[in-house]
């Protein structure tokens, strides 16, 4: 519980006044286990932070209890009664999403394999013109390498789990392997390993394979190293092991001979405040014998780097000279400091400002330190003069210029470490070379653990390729360095197939997808038609049809139709439906849905912007402490969230709540720190995570934190209850959902991911925190990322795992699948469409799916107790091009419409459209399942009834008593205007209901 202070301060006091007056909102309650928010603090003093060794980590999730999950997800969506809803995607697909390994057949460049980070393993057969999708229903899509023995009838190979450690790297579960084009696959085990570096094929032999195993990601575990099998994948043998923190990230065979190998162990864990990337036990190793046994190559003397600083390690062999072995070293030991004659020499620094005496600083030009202000930024009513005299006052520390200046994204890209070098070896590895003599800036800046790709032409080994930020490439054997990227190529590089029998030709995978080149980087084809974006986060406005915005991993903010349905058609046009709204990697959107075009979002860490989507107007609203105040802490997806209430009220999460009354233009703290502080190390921590609204009272706040701490605010943000503590502790707080119908009710999911721990964790208030019931027992072991309250029905909740949708028609008790339309890829964010009552969907690896839920919205008890019942279909207009064909070589217009209804159990279902008389038009029949069906029906009319229904035109008066009723060009007879009775049989229960067919415009007549 934080402690009180004795009154309120008149900031809050006005702006809770002024909001009260704006939409009302109640006084709150329980005052004595509440807190007021605090004043602004003025210290320069450093933020007092957790040791994360007071962190009780929960049990990394087993492997085995994982797999068993993955049968659970099979078995709900087996028995679901929600199966049939269908989901459909709407793409994007011109940005694409991370692509992590290449696969080419050397004998036919134009058929290739593409595994994406998070989006499954793709195979085209036309030079990228077309892909199809072949590992979408397994325990996890997320790929780190794959391989393809193209001489053995194109067995594929595919190691799961990324091998790049990034936030949003997920795990996988071992080896896969088909032999029928990915038709059908066999887990091959190394479930344990999580992340796989590299698969290595035998030249000859196609049951030997050898494999780079990263291992854990979150935590320690010793199933990492190198892996070989003689058998298939049947058993394998780990041969190479060092300890629990040292994987093995690359893998390279001498095909000349297959008993040399060489391995790149790394040593890395990431945390959820940290990235350790680098350690002295990373380095290469060889083996002589086929992998059995391995000999450390980097020691001191071989002049390959070696200690701490040592991080990700990539590596090529020129298979024209096998001795010849080049490496690509992430170095993370940081660059001498320049001596003080350096220093003197160029403008203030960061690193002068941090140990500067009082005296030394108001010894500066006033020129020297206004353009340290300009330099970095800082807002234009700070002044040289002014600072200078806060610090002859004491009121101010030179520090305090440099702590003014912290953030995640500035520590991110700043750290002075060596970064990417490359070296050669030409005697197999016995020692080593730097290539170049300059830094290869610009390529690995601090996150080497990003990239490590190295590749050497076969037919010259002079020719190299390094892939990081960008795509570089050497003709001088590493000496000088040229980007071959281009306008339509993405810049961050992670996988590359180097044609060996054409030069310049290359297949490049990176963030925005695949791009093919025959020229060396000079002209570059985009092959992006599959749907793979990583979203982070989505939304929707109220526009007719309304639009879908969204954030996605490394390609900014875009919006389109929810009517899209991808084609090429717009290559032709030049008109892509979906729009760029911002850069960066796109984070959450807000909407003001009264105008539909002002827009809320931003990229990475806070920095965020209100966009006018008309004018192209942008205008920065991120929150910014003052000069010698803490500074502010950001996730990486900073969480704002509109009032439902006002939409010129925005909140804005960094370590505290920040509400603005005007649209972002000026901001308020609403709160103290609401997290435990942070935790020192290089990712921020100690962020708030996400934040609701009650729709139902202004006022009523809940916030959550990547430290697992929940608070609540019913009075605008004066006083916070902290509402977490009998919850399990130190989860990410991955949503907060207030609920639509009862006010003291509130849903939350955690996520334990950052431990390695996959259960799923989703619980339920109804008294506004004081007591919580875990919801979703029969859920599988997935982290969950989202859950949202259906605006219709109480009852109807959906959540969103690292694999899926499940929705409870039960308020939480029990969970159902969903459609296998749907793939198995993590799912970020769910939005109900409050006027079309669609489920949208935002993964990260499959871009947007969308489903309409009108159907489940009205699945309540007493509609599941009966034995059938039919839902009013949409009318339907009619047109007299039904079954038109409009050349030779067209195919007819058919119309459609749906008929769907619910069945308690399985069974014939007999469907009959009839006049009002009783006469029937038309009797389908259906083996229907259990749960929600539907038919689709083209309004057509048996032609055996002809004459029925021609008489009952003429008696209606629809045509004249001698026009006969003509069949379309395709030769059926459809439903003309009027309507219909729609009459549905199952077992000894009928349900009826009636079909609208309305006029449509009708032809002009001549004269």
């Amino acid at each position: 519980m934080m402690k009180k202070t004795e009154k309120m301060p008149r900031t809050y006091l006005g702006l809770l006044l002024a909001a009260a007056l704006l939409a009302g909102c109640g006084s709150g309650e329980k005052k004595d286990e509440q807190t007021p928010a605090g004043e602004r603090s003025g210290s320069t003093a450093e933020v007092k932070k957790r040791d994360a060794r007071d962190i009780s980590r929960p049990p990394f999730t087993p492997a085995q209890k994982r797999l068993a999950g993955y049968a659970k997800r099979r078995e709900l969506q087996q028995n679901s009664l929600l199966k049939n809803v269908a989901f459909r995607s709407i793409g994007p697909s011109v940005m694409s999403g991370r692509v992590v390994d290449l696969d080419v057949n050397p004998d036919k460049p134009t058929e290739f394999y593409v595994a994406y980070a998070s989006g499954g393993l793709w195979k085209t057969s036309d030079d990228g013109i077309s892909f199809t999708p072949l590992f979408d229903d397994q325990a996890v899509m997320t790929i780190g390498d794959i391989a393809v023995d193209w001489k053995n009838g194109e067995t594929i190979w595919v190691g799961t789990g990324e091998n790049n450690s990034s936030r949003s790297s997920y795990s996988g579960t071992g080896i896969y392997k088909s032999t029928d084009g990915g038709a059908s696959w066999q887990h091959l085990g190394l479930a344990e390993t999580h992340h796989i570096g590299r698969i290595v094929l035998h030249p000859d032999d196609p049951n030997t394979v050898w494999v780079a195993a990263m291992g854990h990601l979150y935590s320690f575990n010793p199933e990492r190293g190198v892996y070989k099998t003689t058998d298939g994948g049947q058993t394998w043998e780990k041969t190479l092991y060092i300890d629990e923190g040292t994987g093995a990230i690359d893998l390279i065979i001498d095909n000349s001979n297959p008993e040399v190998l060489y391995a790149a162990m790394w040593y890395r864990m990431r945390y959820a405040w940290n990235f350790v990337e680098s350690g002295e036990t990373s380095g290469i190793y060889k083996s002589e014998d086929g992998g059995e046994s391995w000999k450390l190559l980097t020691t001191k003397a071989s002049g390959f780097p070696v200690g701490k600083g040592v991080g990700r390690i990539g590596l090529a062999l020129y298979e024209g000279q096998p001795q010849k072995l080049f490496a690509l070293l992430d170095n993370q030991f940081r660059r001498p400091e320049k001596d003080d004659s350096e220093q003197a020499a160029e403008a203030l620094t960061r690193e002068q400002l941090q140990t500067m005496s009082k005296e030394a600083f108001l010894s500066l030009d006033e020129k020297t330190l206004n353009r340290f202000l300009d330099d970095n930024n800082f807002p234009m009513k700070y002044t040289a003069r002014q600072i200078m005299e806060k610090v002859r006052n004491d009121e101010l520390t030179p520090r305090a210029l440099v702590d003014f200046l912290e953030d995640a994204n500035r520590e991110l890209f700043d750290t002075p470490v060596i970064g990417a070098e490359v070296y050669v070896s030409e005697d197999g590895g016995t020692s080593w070379r730097k290539t170049h003599e300059d830094y290869l800036d610009g390529l690995y800046y601090s996150y080497g653990y990003y990239f490590g790709e190295i590749r050497v032409a076969a037919h010259d080994a002079d020719k190299l390729y390094i892939l990081g930020v960008p795509l570089l490439m050497s003709a001088d054997g590493g000496k000088s360095w040229a980007s071959i990227g281009k306008a339509n190529v993405h810049g961050d590089h992670h996988a590359l197939w180097v044609n060996p029998t054409r030069p310049g030709h290359l297949i490049n995978g990176n963030d925005g997808g695949v791009n093919i080149t025959y020229d060396d980087g000079e002209h570059w084809f985009k092959a992006n038609s599959p749907a793979v974006g990583q979203f982070y986060a989505i939304a929707v406005d109220m526009a007719q049809p309304y639009n879908v915005y969204g954030g996605l991993q490394d390609n900014g903010v875009w919006v389109g139709p929810s009517s899209n349905r991808e084609n090429p058609r717009w290559h032709a046009s030049g008109r892509y439906p979906f729009k760029m709204i911002l850069g960066g990697d796109g984070m959450q959107v807000e909407v003001d849905t009264r105008d539909n075009a002002t827009v809320y979002t931003g990229f990475q860490f806070g920095f965020y912007s209100r966009v006018n989507r008309n004018t192209g107007k942008r205008q920065s609203i991120k929150p910014q402490h003052e000069l010698g105040e803490r500074p502010l802490r950001f996730n990486w997806q900073s969480p704002i969230k509109l009032s439902p209430h006002n939409q010129d009220i925005l909140y804005f999460g960094t370590n505290k709540l920040y509400r603005s009354m005007d649209q972002g233009r000026n901001w308020q703290a609403i709160s103290e720190d609401l997290t435990n502080g942070g935790i020192q190390g290089d990712v921020p921590y100690g962020t708030l995570t996400t934040i609701d609204e009650s729709p139902l009272q202004f006022g009523l706040l809940y916030v959550g934190s990547d430290d697992g701490l929940i608070h609540l605010s019913r009075d605008g943000g004066f006083r916070w209850q902290r509402i977490s503590d009998e919850l399990p502790q130190n989860l990410w707080v991955s949503r907060v959902e207030a609920s639509h119908h009862e006010q003291g009710t509130v849903y939350i999911t955690l996520n334990g991911y950052r431990f390695d721990d996959f259960s799923a964790y989703l619980y339920r208030s109804r008294d506004y925190g004081e007591t919580w019931q875990r919801l979703g027992e029969n859920l599988p072991d997935e982290p969950l990322n989202v859950v949202v309250e259906d605006p219709e029905n109480a009852e109807l909740l959906y959540v969103g795992s690292d694999h899926s949708v499940y929705i409870s028609l039960d308020g939480g008790e029990t969970f159902q699948g969903v459609s296998p339309d749907l793939p198995a890829a993590p799912v970020h964010d769910l939005v109900v469409h409050p006027r079309d009552r669609d489920l949208v969907v935002g993964t990260h690896g499959r871009s947007i799916y969308i489903a309409n839920v009108e159907h489940v919205q009205q699945l309540r008890p007493d509609v599941l107790q009966k034995t059938v019942h039919l839902f009013s279909p949409a009318p339907v207009t009619y047109d007299t091009n039904f079954g038109r064909k409009f050349s030779p070589w067209s195919t007819a217009r058919e119309p459609e419409t749906e008929i769907a209804f619910y069945v308690r159990e399985a069974g014939k279902t007999t469907i009959r459209i009839k006049l009002d008389d009783g006469r029937i038009l038309q009797e389908l029949q259906d083996d229907s399942e259990r749960g929600l069906n539907y038919l689709s029906y083209d309004l057509s009319v048996q032609k055996e009834r002809k004459g029925l229904y021609q008489n009952a035109l003429r008696s209606r008066g629809i045509l004249d008593d001698a026009e006969e009723l003509r069949p379309a060009d395709n030769g059926k007879l459809y439903l003309r205007p009027g309507t219909y009775t729609i009459e549905i049989v199952h077992g000894a229960e009928t349900a009826t209901g009636t079909l609208q067919v309305k006029e449509g415009r009708k032809k002009r007549k001549r004269g």
